[in-house]
């Protein structure tokens, strides 16, 4: 679904509207509906994400994911697994603290996908990988293997 003709029909009709003012006002409404285009996809994507959400939770043994490339959302429909290996933010106690990540570009469309693949958001899929680097440096410590950065 490209979401383009959306925003470009939302900015066309904030054009139309503004018709009926004088040209400084056509101006202004030129220049907003320009600068709101971005928004108006991100709402869309948003509106969309949040369908797919009510979706799934009426589907059961199915899952709706959507993801934007670009101007197009794509919209597929997966099986769910039973337990999830990886507990969701609801699931975990405790305080939750925001970290920033930067990441190329490459690396974060694997990192989405490898989420997908797993049937959850991208924040939970690092925040199990992040678990899973800590068990995997606990298990290394509790056998004596330990970098020389340690010592």
């Amino acid at each position: 679904m490209d979401l383009e003709k959306y925003t470009t029909r939302l900015r066309e009709d904030l054009i139309v509207a503004a018709a009926l003012g004088d040209e400084k006002a056509q101006a202004t409404a030129a220049a907003l509906a320009a600068a709101t285009e971005n928004a108006a996809r991100l709402t869309l994507l948003a509106a969309l994400s949040d369908l797919a959400a009510e979706i799934s939770a009426e589907l059961g043994d199915r899952s709706v994911h959507v993801s934007l490339d670009g101007t197009d959302a794509t919209i597929d429909v997966r099986q769910t697994r039973g337990e999830q290996s990886h507990p969701t933010f609801e699931e975990m106690t405790g305080d939750i603290s925001r970290v920033t990540l930067r990441l190329v570009e490459n690396l974060k469309a694997r990192a989405e996908e490898a989420a997908a693949q797993n049937g959850q958001s991208l924040n939970s899929w690092v925040s199990g990988a992040v678990q899973g680097a800590l068990r995997e440096q606990r298990r290394w410590h509790g056998y004596g293997w330990r970098n020389d950065e340690d010592e």
